[in-house]
């Protein structure tokens, strides 16, 4: 007899969509016999490819595991983190479908240390704890009025998401003209590296952001800070190149400023007014106002906004898309050609599975948690609450660039497409030809 335990946790309330080999069976046979609609535009990558070529092979060890999992090989008595196997069913017992081992996928921003310091906090997920993420690294950083993140510069490029409040930036260029603006909740920025620049949070509450940087080793800790450089430098040369006195030099910070309380600035308009004005304004724009941008693509199941270099000129070498999905939706099955992709979750729950030649793994998102997907390796996100999903994709591009499964199969002859999938010209006809990037669902219950 199964413990209460185990009944809150047989397949088919782990699996809700009913990803199990029984309800394959149902809908369509597998292996060399065919494939049917439902398994061919399932919401799994692996779905497909195991649909259309499993072998008898592997239809017998997908049945073993079914079995396995309605009989006592399933029960654990051992020690379990229910809260978080609660937060992860498809991670714990995913779909059948999967196989293989990939590169891990999934980090989790709640998972790392905050650096607290009066004025405010950072905390970051870097290669150190998501290894295959050689190209990206994210940052959170959250600072009270009127605190600054003191003035610094990177040796790689810095793009930012405002989760929340407002924020006032300044950066300047080698030509000695200077940027400054306000932003707000959903805005963003870049500045290129070695570009100097500072953070500082506005009324009412501050503000809280998300850094990414084009370099997956970087870190927070290491920047270039302006009062860690003064008091490493001689105070002979401080006064030799600053052209102050002695008495002055002493009174410069003797230790890193790094986050740090101070009064709330001056308006936009003085502040642009103290430093000369339109004589030094910065030709570049450095923030965009992704907050009041018309969708990408809209579809009746999400909607995408993608920002990139082509949009956000200054945005040289980090592209993204802003992603949000309804309750049952998906993000199709699709790659992207030109660059790994970096997700951060905003809010919502979902699933996706990551497909490449080395498997196939689904993996659980929540809200601030962080995905990866391999260069060129198939992918969906599934929408599994009851709540909108929200998500960054980001890229080490200059470009955003994706291939959709749907529009590769519906631009391709028909003939063609039979040889591969054993659909018929009716089957392929209701495949959508159209790239939707958010395809709608009906929500689970």
């Amino acid at each position: 007899m199964k413990t209460a335990k185990e009944d809150a946790r047989l397949p088919d309330a782990i699996r809700p969509d009913g990803d199990n080999l029984a309800t394959e069976q149902q809908n369509g046979k597998l292996g060399t016999e065919g494939v049917s609609r439902r398994t061919f535009l399932g919401v799994s990558s692996a779905s497909l490819a195991s649909a259309a070529l499993a072998s008898l092979a592997g239809a017998q060890e997908r049945a073993d595991t079914e079995k396995a999992e309605q009989d006592h090989s399933f029960s654990n008595p051992g020690p379990e983190n229910q809260p978080l196997l609660d937060e992860n069913p498809n991670s714990n017992f995913p779909p059948l479908t999967d196989h293989g081992n990939i590169t891990p996928t999934w980090y989790s921003f709640d998972l790392t240390h905050k650096r607290v310091q009066p004025g405010g906090w950072t905390n970051e997920v870097t290669q150190k704890v998501l290894p295959p993420s050689k190209d990206l690294a994210g940052v959170r950083m959250r600072l009270t009025v009127g605190s600054f993140r003191e003035l610094h510069w990177h040796e790689a490029d810095e793009w930012a998401y405002m989760l929340y409040g407002n924020c006032r930036v300044t950066c300047l260029n080698p030509d000695g003209t200077v940027f400054i603006n306000d932003l707000t909740k959903g805005d963003l920025w870049y500045f290129p590296a070695g570009y100097p620049h500072s953070l500082q949070g506005l009324g009412p509450d501050g503000t809280e952001f998300l850094l990414v940087f084009d370099e997956g080793m970087f870190s927070e800790d290491t920047t270039l800070l302006l009062s860690d450089w003064l008091r490493h430098t001689p105070p002979s040369v401080l006064s030799k190149n600053l052209g102050l006195p002695a008495s002055a030099i002493k009174k410069l910070p003797n230790k890193d400023l790094y986050i740090f309380p101070a009064d709330p600035p001056a308006s936009l308009a003085q502040d642009k007014a103290a430093v000369g004005g339109r004589q030094v304004e910065s030709p570049y724009q450095y923030t965009f106002k992704l907050s009041t941008m018309a969708p990408t693509k809209q579809t009746s199941g999400g909607e995408v906004h993608i920002v990139d270099s082509r949009t956000f000129t200054v945005s040289k070498n980090i592209a993204m898309a802003l992603v949000t999905i309804k309750p049952g939706g998906l993000r199709e099955l699709h790659w992207h050609p030109n660059a790994s992709e970096w997700q951060y979750w905003i809010a919502g729950k979902g699933r996706m599975t990551v497909f490449n030649s080395d498997g196939a793994h689904t993996m659980d998102f929540n809200a601030n948690d962080v995905g990866y997907v391999p260069k060129v390796a198939g992918h969906y996100i599934e929408n599994t609450g009851k709540t909108d999903v929200v998500f960054l994709e980001m890229f080490a591009a200059s470009e955003y660039q994706d291939v959709s499964l749907n529009n590769w199969i519906r631009h391709l002859p028909p003939e063609l497409v039979e040889a591969h999938t054993n659909l018929d010209a009716d089957a392929i006809d209701k495949i959508p030809a159209e790239k939707l990037v958010v395809i709608p669902g009906q929500p689970r219950p």
